[in-house]
């Protein structure tokens, strides 16, 4: 493997071992880079999972931070062993989304919901380690270019955007200031200090959140608001708690649900792999080869294994945004991000931690939303610079693939696959359905299939530029 650092000189490189003071330091700052996105996750599934227990919310949040921690390690450790933070991850959710709407589930308690979600993980996450471990995960790349990448990733974020505005809409007072500071921290004032370039979203919600706490003690926003501050589930949650194997009860396992969840795999190994690469280059590791690659793959379905058996209702993938770290603190040490998954597994373990999110208000939490999901839709899309626009080949396919990817979901909504009676129709009929309904499973089968079947050239469907990239 050969050895690759596109980004400023290192301070430290990916073998060097810091002092332990700015280790820990450092590793907080990991820490705090994956805070948003790994507070964000249950918070959205709170509602489709149908949890109204701020207690019980509190208690996700804190497992989601306690997986991240002890799944971290195990790659950074065992895995790839690149400087890569594994947390929750959005490929999952549109799949969640439909396997809670499921014919049945209205009628049952979130426990039950969570339940057929982590047997639906769990299941994925055996056949991502077979992939990984296999070597097939490697050998598949091939087929699989920036113009498949683009749609997929796009209609993850694009899937989402019902958790926007009109959730910052219940006050837009508070989730318009939240969207307002994030655009500000994140764009115009970023070089102004480096608390900015590092933690836009953070100092946005901190921001935000401190003004309907001062707004809330001064009578503004009374009870019932949709933003009142109020910190009694601070107060009920215990300070200790341990997260435990199946703490919601037993998964329950589907076919349906499963194959739904794999769409989900499938859009979070594509961008695992492209974070390994671009880890790789930032952290002054060795361009991963085909062997990490599989490696990595490997460990990612474990912490999803063991992220079922937990019960966070998600999976892991890694993080981009601290590759972006790297490179903002010319930091690459594999030791730091070990320490910052100590302080993510600490701090899984304390309940009130994780229930103090929970007071967060919803417009705050809508306004966040609007930034991040519309970034995802943005990374997704990037892949398109290694593409030739002006083809009309590659224009069709990529047009029509969102477009499918959007306007699918809506058909099955309305008119889902009904196959007849008995067991194998209403297996079929349920596995068809939720697909369907799954925006990122339609947009990468048809840019898939399409990509790998209408002639091209491999500069024209950006094949050659994507490959250099890798090393």
């Amino acid at each position: 493997m050969s050895t690759q650092h596109d980004g400023p000189e290192l301070i430290y490189s990916i073998d060097d071992e810091p002092p332990l003071a700015e280790t820990a330091a450092l590793g907080l700052q990991h820490y705090l880079t994956m805070f948003g996105s790994t507070v964000a996750i249950p918070l959205i599934l709170s509602e489709p999972l149908g949890i109204t227990d701020p207690v019980a919310l509190g208690q996700l949040i804190a497992t989601m931070f306690f997986v991240s921690g002890i799944t971290t390690l195990l790659q950074v450790t065992w895995g790839n062993r690149l400087p890569i933070v594994q947390g929750g991850t959005f490929s999952f959710l549109g799949p969640t989304f439909v396997i809670c709407g499921m014919a049945g589930m209205s009628e049952v308690g979130w426990e039950v919901r969570m339940q057929h979600v982590q047997g639906a993980i769990i299941l994925g996450a055996i056949v991502e380690i077979a992939l990984g471990a296999s070597g097939l995960i490697g050998k598949t790349l091939k087929y699989v270019g920036p113009i498949t990448i683009a749609p997929t990733i796009a209609l993850i974020g694009l899937a989402l955007f019902k958790f926007g505005a009109p959730v910052a809409g219940k006050d837009w007072w508070m989730g318009g200031l939240t969207i307002v500071l994030i655009i500000a921290f994140s764009q115009y004032l970023r070089t102004r200090a480096r608390a900015f370039e590092l933690y836009p979203i953070l100092l946005a919600i901190v921001g935000a959140w401190a003004v309907s706490i001062a707004l809330t003690m001064a009578g503004v926003f009374p009870e019932g608001h949709a933003s009142h501050a109020s910190f009694d589930n601070l107060k009920n949650a215990p300070w200790v708690r341990i997260p435990t194997p199946f703490q919601w009860g037993m998964p329950q396992f589907g076919v349906a649900a499963f194959v739904g969840m794999f769409a989900g795999y499938a859009a979070s190994m594509v961008e695992s792999i492209g974070d390994y690469y671009a880890c790789a280059r930032m952290s002054g590791a060795p361009t991963p080869d085909e062997k990490t690659v599989n490696r990595g793959i490997t460990f990612e379905g474990i912490g999803c294994l063991f992220a079922g058996i937990m019960g966070t209702g998600n999976g892991t993938t890694s993080y981009s945004e601290n590759i972006g770290a790297i490179g903002l603190t010319r930091v690459g040490s594999r030791r730091v991000v070990q320490a910052g998954a100590l302080l993510m597994v600490v701090l899984g373990t304390v309940s009130k931690f994780g229930a103090l999110f929970t007071t967060i208000p919803q417009p705050i939490v809508g306004g966040m939303y609007c930034a991040m999901f519309g970034m995802i839709a943005s990374v997704g899309l990037s892949n398109l610079q290694f593409v030739n626009l002006n083809s009309a080949r590659n224009l069709f396919i990529l047009g029509f693939a969102i477009f499918m990817g959007l306007s699918m979901p809506e058909y099955f909504e309305a008119n889902p696959v009904v196959l007849g009676e008995g067991d194998l129709p209403t297996m079929v009929a349920n596995v068809i359905n939720i697909l369907g309904k799954t925006g990122m499973a339609v947009g990468a089968f048809v840019a898939l299939f399409l990509d790998n079947t209408i002639p091209g050239t491999d500069e024209e469907r950006g094949l050659t530029a994507f490959k250099a990239t890798r090393g």
